[in-house]
C-alpha cells in the first residue's frame, strides 16, 4: 500500500508524489493513511498463522515421528541374508548362497533403539556375537562373515566389496556394516579383512570405473528376493 498524500508537505517539491497517488487511486489501488493503516487495512489486524518450529503442532509431529520409529520392526539376520543371498559370484554363474559363500549362521544383527539406541555410547559384550566381541551400542550393527570357495580364492576381496556395497545400498543409515572372511578359510584373510574394514580403501577401489562395474554386475542379481 502507498502512503497517504496528506502526509506530504505542502510545497512544490511534493506536488508530483500527490499526482502519483491520484494515478494509483484511478488505477484501482487502495491508498492507506500511514497513521491509520492498521485500522484501515484488515489484513494487518491479525498475527501470522504460519507455524513456527516451536509450535505445539510441530512438537506433536516430532513426537508422532519418534513414536513411529519406536514401533518399527527390527531388521533380522534372515532379512540381511535375503538381501545378499542372490549376489552373483564374480567367476561362476552361481549365487553366493548356492556356492555356500554366505550362510545365515554367519550373520549377526544388532538393531538398537530406545535406552540403548543412538546417542548412548557404551561398550558391552554381545551375547549373540560370533566371537564374543565387544560392540558399540551407539550404532546398530550388521556383521557378516563369508567363506571363499577355496583358500587361495583371488576373488575374495571383490566378493567382500560386493557385500559391503549391497548392504550399504539396502540398509538404513543407522547400521554400521562389518564384512570379514570366516577365520581359517583363506590364506590372506587378515590382509583382506583389513582392506574391507578401511573405508578409504573401499572408497578408492569403488572410484575405479571398471571395478565398480564388476561390483554392480555381481549385486544386480541380489535385487531378486
Amino acid at each position: 500500500a502507498a502512503a497517504h498524500p496528506d502526509e506530504a508537505a505542502p510545497n512544490k517539491e511534493h506536488s508530483q508524489p500527490s499526482n502519483d497517488f491520484n494515478l494509483l487511486k484511478q488505477a484501482g489501488f487502495v491508498i492507506f493513511h500511514p497513521r491509520r493503516i492498521q485500522q484501515q487495512c484488515k489484513t494487518l489486524r491479525y498475527t501470522s498463522f504460519a507455524p513456527s518450529s516451536s509450535s505445539p503442532s510441530s512438537i506433536d509431529g516430532e513426537a508422532v515421528a519418534d513414536e513411529d520409529e519406536r514401533k518399527r520392526d527390527n531388521i533380522t539376520a534372515q532379512e540381511v541374508f535375503d538381501i545378499i543371498r542372490n549376489i552373483q559370484d564374480p567367476e561362476h554363474p552361481l549365487t553366493l548362497e548356492q556356492l555356500n559363500v554366505v550362510r545365515l549362521e554367519l550373520i549377526e544383527v544388532v538393531d538398537l533403539f530406545g535406552d540403548d539406541g543412538p546417542g548412548v555410547d557404551k561398550m558391552e559384550i554381545d551375547p549373540n556375537a560370533l566371537n564374543g566381541e565387544m560392540y558399540n551400542k551407539k550404532f546398530s550393527t550388521v556383521k557378516i562373515q563369508f567363506t571363499p570357495t577355496i583358500p587361495h580364492c583371488s576373488m575374495a576381496t571383490l566378493i567382500g566389496l560386493s557385500l559391503r556395497v549391497k548392504l550399504f545400498r539396502s540398509l538404513p543409515p543407522r547400521f554400521k556394516v562389518s564384512v570379514k572372511i570366516e577365520p581359517g578359510t583363506h590364506v590372506s584373510e587378515h590382509a583382506i579383512n583389513k582392506q574391507l574394514s578401511d573405508k578409504e580403501r573401499v572408497r578408492a577401489a569403488l572410484e575405479n570405473e571398471h571395478l565398480l562395474g564388476v561390483v554392480n554386475r555381481c549385486i544386480a542379481g541380489g535385487m531378486q528376493m
